[in-house]
């Protein structure tokens, strides 16, 4: 059994994987919990794995590349054209291997840890940003209500609260 490649469809918690031979025929057709998986992939010769890049994705392709596969992230739109039919995990799985063996096919680089923190730091500030911004909008239509205006901008908030709360 020589397999080409494997597409990986990924879940919250079970995966479906198909491996693809030399002729594009499907030789492993499997369903897996994120143990299993790993125990089953240790266990194959280095192999190209595809996988949708998502939430999980880039921790999952480390833990691949470290068992000595090569592992590539393809964004979602890109494997949606190969999906043949009705959309299942099976025949996503089998979409994400066919995908990842072409040589024009734009792939998401895995992260390093200490890159998904710094996302992560960048998108809970901006998130907070919001948040500060949708509150202090409130606070000042609840004042324009009572005929107190003030500036835009947490600073003019800030500056002017004092003398609105005496």
């Amino acid at each position: 059994m020589q397999i080409k490649s494997i597409g990986i469809d990924l879940g919250k918690t079970t995966f479906h994987l198909i491996a693809l031979g030399t002729r594009s025929q499907v030789v492993i057709r499997k369903k897996f919990s994120r143990s299993q998986l790993l125990v089953f992939t240790a266990n194959l010769p280095s192999s190209l794995i595809g996988m949708e890049a998502g939430v999980g994705s880039h921790f999952l392709g480390r833990a691949l590349r470290e068992q000595g596969h090569e592992v590539r992230l393809i964004p979602a739109q890109f494997v949606r054209p190969f999906v043949k039919s009705n959309k299942n995990d099976y025949r996503d799985a089998e979409a994400i291997a066919e995908a990842v063996e072409r040589e024009n096919m734009r792939f998401v680089p895995i992260k390093t840890e200490d890159q998904l923190d710094l996302q992560a730091l960048h998108r809970v500030r901006d998130r907070l940003i919001a948040r500060r911004t949708s509150v202090i909008n409130q606070i000042r239509a609840f004042l324009l209500e009572r005929g107190i205006s003030f500036r835009k901008g947490p600073a003019s908030l800030r500056r002017q609260m004092p003398e609105i709360l005496e």
